[in-house]
C-alpha cells in the first residue's frame, strides 16, 4: 500500500543517512513499532529486508523509501513523521548501530479532514 508522502528528515537525519548509503549502498527504512524502541525507524540494506504486503510506503527520503506496519500506521495515521538523529546506538540490526548516533521518529499531527 502506498500513501501521499508523510515523511520527512532532517538535515541531521539526511547526513547521516548519506553516510550510510555510502558504505552500504541503497537503503531502506522500517518503522515497525516493535516491542523494543517503537519510536526509532530500523535502516536495513535494500535487498536484505523484505517489505511485507501489509506494510504501507508513507513516502521517500531522497531516493529512501519508508515503510511503516499497517498496525502502526492505524495508531499513527493522522501524523507527519520525521525522522531525526539523536546521540545514542542504533537497534541491533539498524544500520545506524555502533556510529553513536541513532534515527528517532518524531511525529506531528496532521490537520484531518473536514467531513461534511
Amino acid at each position: 500500500m502506498s500513501i501521499n508522502d508523510k515523511v520527512s528528515a532532517t538535515p541531521e537525519a539526511r547526513e547521516l543517512l548519506a553516510e550510510i548509503v555510502a558504505d552500504h549502498g541503497p537503503v531502506l527504512f522500517h518503522q515497525s513499532g516493535g516491542c523494543c524502541d517503537g519510536s526509532s525507524p530500523m535502516c536495513y540494506p535494500r535487498g536484505d529486508f523484505i517489505v511485507g504486503d501489509q506494510d504501507v510506503l508513507l513516502g521517500h527520503i531522497g531516493e529512501t523509501p519508508v515503510f511503516i506496519s499497517a498496525s502502526q500506521f492505524e495508531a499513527w495515521k493522522h501524523t507527519d513523521l520525521i525522522i531525526d538523529v539523536v546521540p545514542g546506538r542504533g537497534g541491533m540490526f539498524s544500520l545506524d548501530n555502533g556510529r553513536e548516533r541513532r534515527f528517532l521518529t518524531r511525529s506531528r499531527v496532521c490537520a484531518a479532514p473536514v467531513r461534511e
